[in-house]
């Protein structure tokens, strides 16, 4: 199994519907505050059931939803017939969203799943989708040194405060056995450090910087906005200045 087929199924890393909905509903809230203008498109990568995308889409001018899971976007496009203001693609139909138009891509809990070359291969169309003021935040990204443990401590404080701690301990025993655990375990996810995520994406024209918060409950992973860095003006050779020069009778 890889994490897209992962993905596609059934998964059980929610303990109940209150816990799912109180997820989409913080990440939606965060994602609309994070929006400038109200004529802006934003684009919201790996998505998942957005459950509560209609906030976000409220807040800008045109929202897309990106989900490489068929099964999500087929859920998807049934919940959200009718808003014209909200497009449902998948990774490969990006291609017809117009290079340079989007204000803003949010990538939350995304790229720890991802190989390092489809991690480039991403950054590379997200810096392309981008306009010239456009900003891509690229949140929830895992620090080496933090493990299930953390992810379990910060699991349980946002329970606590949802009202599903007891669901949530009894979703940690069922997380334990479940396939995203061996999934985990056999795969690994990426790991990066604030130097490492800003000399990558920097190394894919982008500039970057720390932000906070992260996105959602957990503290402990991190979050970079970054923006298109301006390309190095291209510096004649001093034999093309005296070519040119002599072109010009000079």
């Amino acid at each position: 199994m890889s994490w897209v087929k992962f993905w596609n199924g059934k998964t059980t890393i929610y303990a109940n519907a209150r816990h799912e909905m109180a997820h989409y509903r913080r990440i939606a809230d965060e994602i609309a505050a994070l929006v400038l203008e109200r004529n802006a498109r934003v684009l919201d990568f790996g998505c998942g059931a957005a459950l509560a995308a209609e906030r976000v889409a409220d807040a800008c001018g045109h929202l897309y939803l990106c989900d490489s899971a068929a099964t999500t976007r087929s859920a998807l496009a049934a919940r959200l017939e009718g808003r014209n203001d909200i497009t449902i693609l998948a990774p490969e139909d990006l291609t017809s969203v117009p290079d340079g138009s989007l204000d803003l891509i949010v990538v939350n809990s995304v790229i720890q799943y991802l190989t390092p070359d489809d991690l480039r291969r991403g950054l590379t169309l997200w810096r392309e989708k981008l306009s010239g003021q456009g900003r891509l935040l690229i949140a929830d990204v895992i620090p080496p040194g933090i493990g299930p443990l953390s992810d379990a401590a910060a699991l349980l404080k946002f329970a606590a405060k949802d009202g599903f701690f007891f669901a949530a301990c009894a979703g940690l025993v069922k997380t334990f056995f479940s396939d995203y655990r061996q999934l985990r375990a056999r795969l690994g996810l990426q790991m990066f450090n604030d130097a490492e995520i800003v000399v990558l994406l920097e190394e894919n024209g982008l500039t970057a910087r720390r932000h906070f918060p992260n996105l959602g409950h957990n503290s402990s992973r991190m979050a970079f906005m970054a923006t298109r860095a301006r390309l190095p003006r291209q510096t004649a050779s001093r034999a093309e200045v005296a070519d040119q020069r002599s072109l010009r009778g000079h």
